[in-house]
C-alpha cells in the first residue's frame, strides 16, 4: 500500500509541474503578444511591385535623402531619393501633407535589369531605348498614410502600427504617377503600380536617372 501510494504521489506531482510549466509558457506568450503593437508583416515579393534597400544619408535641415540600391541576376542599379520639407494643408479633419523631392543618378549604376522588372510591375509596354540621362529628377508627393502596416495582400493599413509611410509620386508634371513607399526602419522601399495607363509614362522618366 505504501509503495502504492508513493508512486501515485510522485504521479501527482509530475502532472502539477507539467500542468504549471504549460501555463507559465502560455503566460509568458500572451505578455509579449500584449508588449508589442507592431504587426509581425509579410516577406517576399509582392505583385505590382518592385522592392530595393535604403540606406539614409547625412542630410540637411529638413531634407532626407537616402541611397538606393537594387541588386538581380548580376547587376545593380543605384539611385538616391531626396525628400524636401512637409507641408500640411487642408482642413484640421481631413489634411494633405505634400511635398517636392527629386531622384537623383548615382555613378556606376547598371539598371537594365531593373527596368524590366519594373515594366512588369507597372504594366508599361516597352522599355525605353533612347534615353536622356539627368542627374536629377524633380518629383512631387503626397503622404497617404504614416504609421502603416503592411496585409498579406500587400496593401496597407494603420489598424496596426507599422513602419511603412506610403506615397503618392507625380513625375512630369503630373503626367505620370507612381507610388514610393519607404521602410526607414527596415531600411526597405518599393515602387508600386498606380494605374498600367502611367505605365510609360514613369518608366521612360525613371530611366533617365537610373
Amino acid at each position: 500500500m505504501r509503495g502504492e501510494f508513493g508512486i501515485a504521489m510522485i504521479s501527482a506531482t509530475r502532472v502539477f509541474f507539467g500542468i504549471a510549466f504549460l501555463l507559465c509558457l502560455a503566460s509568458s506568450s500572451r505578455s509579449v503578444d500584449q508588449r508589442s503593437d507592431r504587426k509581425v508583416e509579410p516577406n517576399g515579393p509582392t505583385a505590382g511591385a518592385v522592392a530595393f534597400e535604403i540606406a539614409p544619408v547625412e542630410a540637411k535641415a529638413v531634407v532626407r535623402q537616402w541611397t538606393a540600391t537594387y541588386s538581380a541576376a548580376g547587376k545593380t542599379a543605384r539611385f538616391r531619393i531626396e525628400m524636401g520639407p512637409v507641408k500640411v494643408s487642408g482642413d484640421k479633419a481631413f489634411p494633405i501633407s505634400s511635398g517636392k523631392g527629386r531622384f537623383l543618378s548615382e555613378p556606376g549604376s547598371d539598371s537594365s535589369v531593373l527596368l524590366l522588372d519594373l515594366k512588369k510591375a507597372l504594366g508599361a509596354k516597352t522599355v525605353p531605348d533612347k534615353i536622356g540621362k539627368v542627374a536629377s529628377l524633380p518629383f512631387e508627393f503626397v503622404i497617404l498614410g504614416e504609421n502603416q502596416s503592411r496585409s498579406s495582400g500587400g496593401g496597407f493599413s494603420d489598424k496596426q502600427r507599422g513602419d511603412w509611410t506610403a506615397m503618392k509620386v507625380f513625375l512630369a508634371g503630373g503626367e505620370g504617377e507612381v507610388f514610393l513607399n519607404l521602410n526607414p526602419v527596415a531600411n526597405k522601399a518599393e515602387f508600386s503600380i498606380k494605374d498600367s495607363d502611367y505605365g510609360d509614362i514613369v518608366l521612360s522618366e525613371l530611366a533617365r536617372i537610373l
